[in-house]
């Protein structure tokens, strides 16, 4: 029998891209983030409007994506699902070009039992074919045609349209228990 296929993004999803732009906006301008604050926004709809170009120059930066923090149990997970699964990864890596061997180092890293065949750096995420998507952006959920399924990011906190998955043990009871 096929194994059913499942596409994961990548950045908030199981790498902390958040957690480092928090960290280099605090270490730059010496100005605490109130995490609170983020609930239904992106980190630079919060920050001095002086300073919001910063976030862009790190995310454009060379080697932003090479250190990502792990998202808590992902690996795990991830691990467990690929001998149920077809596991994809899928990152929008198109809109910050330099991200991609990065963002493959890190995936060979964290990721090393999904083959590099399974890697799919796009732009638009309508073009993937999978019965389900896992995604903190619900951009990239309104037009998939399977399975759409959000990844909590305080950025979404509002998003109501998706099955929500708060963390990654709610995504192994999603797909690994007997439902």
């Amino acid at each position: 029998m096929k194994k059913k296929r499942v596409a994961i993004d990548m950045d908030e999803v199981m790498a902390d891209a958040l957690g480092k732009l928090i960290r280099l906006y605090e270490e730059e301008y010496k100005v605490p983030i109130d995490r609170e604050k983020l609930t239904g926004y992106y980190l630079e709809e919060i920050v001095h409007p002086d300073n919001r170009s910063a976030i862009r120059r790190y995310l454009y930066a060379e080697d932003f994506f090479e250190d990502l923090d792990i998202i808590s149990d992902s690996q795990a997970v991830v691990k467990e699902m690929a001998d149920r699964y077809e596991i994809f990864i899928v990152t929008a890596a198109m809109e910050f070009p330099d991200s991609l061997r990065p963002k493959y180092r890190w995936l060979q890293k964290y990721f090393p039992f999904i083959p590099w065949s399974h890697y799919v750096f796009c732009g638009d995420k309508s073009i993937i074919l999978a019965d389900y998507l896992i995604d903190d952006h619900a951009k990239n959920l309104v037009n998939f045609s399977g399975e759409p399924l959000l990844f909590s990011s305080p950025h979404n906190a509002q998003e109501t349209r998706f099955t929500r998955l708060n963390n990654w043990q709610e995504v192994a009871h999603y797909f690994l228990s007997d439902r």
